[in-house]
């Protein structure tokens, strides 16, 4: 088979629990604005503008992400094909998934170039990234499976290596995978100069890999293609056959595929690149100031040197400390010693055991039909800022344990409220008594802003009864 169109397959998993407070489990780093107004999933996908042959993209995502992944597409004016993933299988099998699909997607006389690259990475240096993705498509087109081995500027050790072999044009050929390790046997590699960091990035011809999988994993080639064959189309998602995907083995790429193939090819990447592993990362993006302080938010701060200080709303304010790692957001705030930075993730564990709700959302709650944001919490109370796209509509629905108040400060709501149906403008406000059925509707062409006053004996998330939903929730 030949291969002209390159497919990006963007791996949108992932938890980045060591960026906490910012990253929870339903809305992970992938989807965070850390270095610019853009996402990292968004910027992935705008740094590959310009390069020749692009088809369109492949988001292999957590079901529980869908709906933000594909509102972050859309944000930048793309609309990718959207695998769900019924359950956590590692990459072999999502990317075996993004491959089974390509191909049965396209023209069966030609198979695509399928360009692997996770969601959460930030490259600074976008034209040197370019010029490896083409050093690396003839080999590609060859057969070869490729990575991308990242130029080590530091003896890191929270990094897997790859050790080159002979030159081949624009590259090496893949010796050998090393695991992460210790700080004396990273300064040996950086010594050596023949290793690089493993990137998890990769290009090859999806057919190559897919045969590759068929040699080294028989398993995950069989399951998920049986997957991928019972799949079913649910709104702009494509949902793997759950049972058939829940029976692969569990296994990285590198495992399954590129540490056993005679076949691997690694092109050098010196691109300003990092996975953002932990919030000490930040001081490496060249956003630091002349003390060394990589600030963003509502920050002020006097004698203090080498921090990292961010704001989601309050004020934060230092005096004479350093090395300090201080992220406020409106219902947490972290603050740790910077050189303990990779530690963060053992306290979202102990979070986590203590039934938290800081580790799994943010304060804002993403929806398919806009975001609601908590403003106050008490016994038998609490009060949310809701915020409804244009067009938009929650679910008809009931409650059994509270009633609801909603005033509109923001648009045009129309509201089912039992068998009365309410058109509201700015300023008014209803009453859901407890166990009325009831939805709302943004009519109009801006956002509709209102505030809820709940109330009663319960208040949780799950006291919802939906009786009919545009989502399939």
């Amino acid at each position: 088979m030949t291969s002209s169109v390159i497919r990006p397959v963007i791996l949108c998993g992932g938890s980045g629990t060591r960026l906490w407070p910012l990253s929870r489990t339903h809305y992970p780093k992938q989807f965070l604005r850390l270095v610019d107004q853009f996402s990292l999933l968004q910027n992935t996908l705008r740094r590959l503008e310009g390069i020749a042959g692009l088809g369109v993209a492949i988001a292999v995502a957590n079901e529980n992400h869908r709906f933000l992944v594909a509102e972050q597409f859309h944000e930048i004016g793309l609309k990718p094909d959207i695998l769900l993933e019924p359950a956590a299988r590692n990459t072999a099998p999502a990317v075996a998934a993004a491959a089974v699909h390509a191909i049965g997607d396209g023209d069966e006389k030609e198979a695509p170039l399928l360009l692997v690259l996770p969601s959460d990475h930030v490259i600074a240096n976008v034209t040197a990234f370019q010029e490896a993705v083409a050093a690396a498509i003839p080999h590609a087109r060859a057969g070869a499976l490729v990575t991308f081995g990242v130029v080590p500027d530091r003896p890191e050790t929270g990094y897997g290596y790859i050790r080159r072999g002979e030159a081949v044009a624009g590259g090496y050929a893949l010796d050998r995978f090393v695991e992460k390790p210790d700080v004396e046997t990273a300064q040996g590699y950086l010594d050596a100069g023949e290793y690089f960091w493993n990137s998890g990035m990769f290009l090859f011809r999806a057919d190559t890999y897919l045969e590759a999988l068929d040699r080294y994993a028989p398993g995950i080639r069989e399951c998920v293609t049986a997957a991928v064959a019972s799949d079913r189309c649910d709104l702009d998602f494509i949902r793997l056959d759950h049972a058939a995907f829940v029976a692969s083995p569990s296994k990285s790429i590198d495992y399954a595929v590129m540490e056993k193939t005679d076949r691997g090819v690694v092109i050098p990447l010196d691109a300003g690149w990092s996975d953002i592993g932990a919030w000490d990362a930040l001081a490496t993006l060249g956003q630091a100031d002349d003390e060394g302080n990589t600030r963003r938010g509502d920050v002020i701060s006097i004698d203090t040197r080498n921090s990292i200080l961010l704001s989601e709303g309050r004020l934060v304010a230092t005096v004479g400390v350093s090395d300090l790692i201080v992220v406020a957001t409106p219902d947490a705030v972290l603050v740790a010693d910077k050189a303990k930075a990779q530690e963060v993730k053992a306290l979202v564990e102990a979070l986590k055991r203590s039934d938290r709700v800081e580790t799994e959302f943010r304060h804002i709650v993403h929806r398919p039909w806009g975001s609601y944001e908590g403003l106050a919490q008490a016994p038998r109370y609490q009060v949310k800022r809701i915020l409804v796209k244009p067009g938009a509509s929650l679910s008809l629905q009931k409650h059994h344990h509270r009633a609801e108040h909603w005033v509109v400060v923001k648009g045009t709501a129309v509201i089912v409220r039992g068998d009365e149906t309410l058109l509201l403008a700015e300023n008014q406000s209803t009453y859901i008594p407890l166990g009325v059925v009831h939805r709302l509707e943004n009519p109009g062409k801006i956002d509709l802003e209102m505030i809820e006053v709940q109330s009663g004996s319960y208040l949780g998330e799950d006291d919802i009864v939906r009786l009919q939903d545009s989502y399939g929730r």
